[in-house]
């Protein structure tokens, strides 16, 4: 291998591909149009009976068929969060036009996570152990359900031998694996990163976990009207699926081959809260220094300082407590600036996509930055006196977006925030 990095360091990043598949549609442009036009992804559950449980509502991907991105032979050997992923990757290939035959394959790294990987697989594996004993189990188990088995099936797939990997930090998961791959292109490790998350958790273990825990909406007699961060009468998320992948590259490749740029990375920031394992530290310390750790990169690489962001797209869980403290982070961040942000969740319109949410908000907030556009928070119709900010409501809207942030939290305390800006 010829070591082919170019300085100085760091370089700059940007956005030239984007895939998805989500509940709000088969593709990145499909779902960015349906959360442009505030249409709701949620409907009643189907993967399971979830008759035992208090929540029976979900956001799950919709009509996908695997067949029509892979062999049925391909398609068998992966679970589900896996076939997302293929779906998607072969999308945001083809959106930034690559072409591998022309690359150095040594120099394409892959960074797809998942916050519990091929969960579907393992739990069906589970009750074949129960029922049929231990020899019935694949032989396929492990490598299906590895959090990094998505990561590493792409780099099969398309012969990549830059570093590939999977990093789990909860429903932080997306934004983290974007910030990872995005320091790998910026320091010099490759010139392109095939980047995001995906996740398919909607199985019974998993739901009734958060059941039990009481952070479900319930609302099951409109499903629809269930997800309402920052509303007064929110009641908690709801769970959903699907996937989110971003290419990444140098400035410098981008232009040489004459790709299409979204946006440019400005910056990203990790934390921890330190304080638990569930509840997010109440001031919400953890994911103020995300983002000022995010925003002392987007100054240092790009000269963008916090009055130059017009849209976050937060956490914006629906949570009582979650949106509320994140609320209280945003204004200690910006302070008054914070009153002039656009801010909306695509959670009240695709449920909480977990591993996924990150990689798949992050595409949105690349797509206001490419569109001049804020998409809603839909369901916002009794705004919480504590949360005071322009939260969209319900109309998405057309103004100026010269750089947006993204913010994802995850239990154990996990924060990341990422910037995304116009190029040049």
């Amino acid at each position: 291998m010829t070591f082919s990095a170019t300085g100085p360091f760091p370089r700059r990043v940007v956005i030239t591909g984007l895939g998805a598949l989500t509940p709000m549609g088969l593709s990145a442009v499909e779902t960015w149009d349906n959360v442009l036009a505030g249409r709701s992804g949620i409907g009643p559950m189907t993967r399971f009976d979830p008759s035992e449980i208090k929540s029976k509502i979900a956001a799950e991907v919709k009509g996908f068929d695997p067949l029509n991105f892979m062999s049925r032979k391909e398609s068998r050997s992966l679970d589900t969060y896996s076939r997302f992923g293929v779906a998607a990757v072969q999308e945001a290939i083809k959106d930034a036009g690559l072409e591998f035959s022309r690359e150095d394959i040594q120099r394409v790294g892959v960074t797809i996570s998942s916050c519990v990987g091929g969960i579907e697989d393992y739990t069906n594996s589970v009750k074949t152990l129960l029922k049929r004993g231990m020899q019935r189990v694949s032989p396929f188990l492990v490598p299906r359900m590895l959090v990094d088995s998505l990561a590493s099936r792409i780099a099969v797939r398309y012969g990549l031998q830059g570093p590939t990997m999977g990093v789990t930090t909860a429903c932080s998961t997306g934004l983290t694996a974007l910030c990872q791959a995005f320091d790998q292109v910026r320091f010099g490790s490759v010139d392109i990163a095939i980047c995001g998350s995906s996740e398919a958790a909607i199985v019974p273990p998993m739901v009734a976990g958060f059941d039990a825990m009481g952070v479900l909406s319930s609302n099951n007699d409109m499903p629809e009207e269930a997800a309402k961060p920052f509303d007064n009468e929110r009641d908690g998320f709801v769970i959903g699926e699907g996937c989110g992948i971003m290419i990444m590259e140098t400035l410098e490749h981008a232009r040489a081959r004459g790709a299409r740029i979204y946006a440019e990375v400005a910056g990203g920031g990790m934390s921890n809260d330190g304080n638990d394992m569930v509840a997010m530290e109440k001031n919400g310390i953890g994911i103020q220094n995300a983002m000022r750790v995010a925003l002392y990169h987007a100054k240092q690489l790009l000269g963008i300082d916090a009055s130059d962001v017009d849209y976050i797209n937060p956490h914006g869980s629906g949570t009582k407590l979650n949106d509320k403290v994140e609320t209280h982070a945003i204004k200690g961040v910006f302070g008054e600036h914070a009153y002039d942000v656009n801010i909306s969740s695509t959670k009240s319109m695709m449920g909480h996509l977990m591993g996924a949410a990150g990689s798949v908000e992050a595409i949105v907030a690349v797509k206001s930055v490419d569109e001049d556009t804020v998409p809603p928070t839909i369901n916002l119709h009794t705004p919480d006196p504590d949360c005071d900010l322009n939260y969209t409501p319900n109309v998405a809207q057309q103004r100026p977006v010269q750089a947006a942030m993204n913010n994802s939290i995850g239990l154990g305390g996990n924060n990341t925030s990422m910037i995304f800006s116009k190029p040049d």
